[in-house]
């Protein structure tokens, strides 16, 4: 068997890997078990692909090498550092770069293929959509990086015709296609490539900072569209499977997640999802709110019988979700029903709140979504809201010109008392006053949320301990 049907077959085992990896990361229980054998299935086609160059290589066996040495020590010096440091706050901004650093790989891939390849219609198309999807998947991830790290405002860019503004654009594009097919010019693949460039700018910067989940993963499938496109560009079979699997897998969880939320999958495409409804604005219901301490809401946790738990970004912030899991446990020994409801888009990437309660060892079966958990708030006695602001706003179904108008929210203030963490009365993420905050059964416990809960949760031992 030569190098290159081994490498061959390789592929083909780490394309199986990749797939059951995706078929893992499904459910919590196995996630542990797909991200294995996703690192496997990525090691054993890194290793095909280095033998693979070794043996095509024209230069010098050792000078190829010594090259692909240097490219892995630079990128898994600077991966390890980032994964090390990283907080989990700040995997939302981290996952939107790295969808930047892909499509930044497609359009060099593609000037590179265009420069070192002979001109055939095929290959020229492959080069121009690689080229231009890339771009916008580069200028859009760093859009979605500047919003989810707060160094660009979280409101939407909403520019007079905008709408026309994307369809010129790809008029536009198509046009210089068909100039660059004529001619095999780099001049109208340049010119392409600005438009496109500006484009993925415009698309998320014209998107609301309160669906910066559904961004995200938006942004996901462009980048595994820009990675297939830079695979037919190299003839890489491996390459172009890895990529439609993750475009297609991030079109789907796009879709579900703009689903579950009554909006139109199509206006994410275009890049007006979160101004449908209204203009968004701090300005909103006001009225009185009524402040708890710790021992007041360990006494109505103590005599509760039904308790949910509202997870949002503000738990993460707050590093809360340990103690949350110990309050849990407590409350459970006490004989206390405890459940968690999670929003689909909570927090600021996809399934950013199961993460952090499975981290926790927060038990699986006891974690809800929001169509399972919303019909029990009647009977519930006691809902507790932890940095959660925009996924439980009654103004999505009671204001139809609430930026929010149309999206299901977790209906919280059903509850019989409902206590919301937060560290001042400022309005969330969508910058949209919530009136949950002024409800006759809600109450304000203000300060950090890792502090308040163990405040609670010494109050409750303290009490058992008295009753023992």
């Amino acid at each position: 068997m030569t190098l290159t049907s081994l490498a061959q077959a390789t592929y083909v085992v780490a394309a199986v890997l990749f797939v059951l990896s995706l078929a893992g990361l499904s459910k919590e229980e196995t996630a542990r078990r797909g991200n294995i054998l996703g690192m496997v299935g990525m090691g054993l086609a890194l290793a095909a692909t280095v033998v693979l160059a070794l043996d095509q290589s024209e230069r010098p066996v050792l000078v190829t090498a010594l090259l692909i040495a240097m490219v892995f020590a630079i990128g898994a010096a600077i991966g390890t550092w980032r994964a090390r440091t990283v907080e989990m706050t700040q995997m939302p901004e981290l996952i939107a770069m790295l969808h930047s650093f892909v499509g930044a790989a497609a359009v060099l891939v593609g000037f590179n293929s265009h420069l070192t390849e002979e001109a055939d219609p095929v290959h020229q198309i492959e080069v121009f959509l690689g080229v231009l999807i890339g771009a916008v998947t580069l200028t859009g991830s760093i859009v979605a990086f500047l919003k989810l790290s707060a160094r660009m405002k979280s409101r939407p860019l909403t520019l007079p015709g905008r709408n026309w503004l994307n369809l010129g654009a790809l008029v536009a594009s198509a046009g210089l296609l068909a100039w660059y097919l004529a001619t095999d010019s780099i001049v109208p693949l340049a010119i392409m490539t600005a438009i496109a460039l500006l484009l993925g700018f415009h698309l998320v910067a014209a998107i609301g900072g309160g669906d910066m989940p559904v961004v995200v993963s938006m942004l996901n499938s462009y980048s595994g569209w820009a990675a297939a496109a830079a695979g037919l560009m190299l003839s890489n079979d491996l390459l172009i499977v890895t990529g439609a699997l993750v475009g297609s897998s991030g079109a789907i969880l796009s879709y579900l997640m703009c689903k579950a939320m009554n909006r139109a999958f199509l206006s994410v495409i275009l890049g007006g999802f979160g101004t449908e409804g209204g203009t968004t604005s701090s300005e909103g219901p006001q009225g009185e709110h009524r402040e708890v301490k710790a021992p007041e809401v360990a006494s109505l946790l103590a005599g509760a019988s039904s308790v949910v738990i509202v997870p949002g970004y503000g738990m993460a912030v707050a590093k809360a979700q340990y103690p949350v899991a110990d309050l849990v446990s407590t409350l459970r020994q006490q004989g206390v029903t405890v459940r968690f409801g999670v929003h689909p888009v909570a927090g600021r990437l996809p399934g950013h709140m199961n993460v952090l309660l499975a981290e926790a060892k927060v038990p699986y079966d006891i974690v809800l979504e929001m169509d399972e958990i919303n019909e029990d708030f009647p009977e519930t006695d006691v809902v507790l809201v932890i940095g959660a602001n925009d996924v439980v706003n009654p103004s999505a179904l009671e204001d139809p010109g609430s930026p929010l108008a149309g999206m299901p929210v977790l209906e919280v203030w059903k509850a019989g008392q409902c206590i919301v963490f937060k560290r001042s009365m400022a309005t969330g993420y969508a910058g949209v006053q919530n009136p949950l905050f002024f409800r006759d059964n809600s109450a304000m416990l203000f300060g950090d949320a890792k502090t308040q809960v163990e405040a609670i949760l010494t109050e409750l031992r303290s009490r058992d301990g008295a009753a023992v």
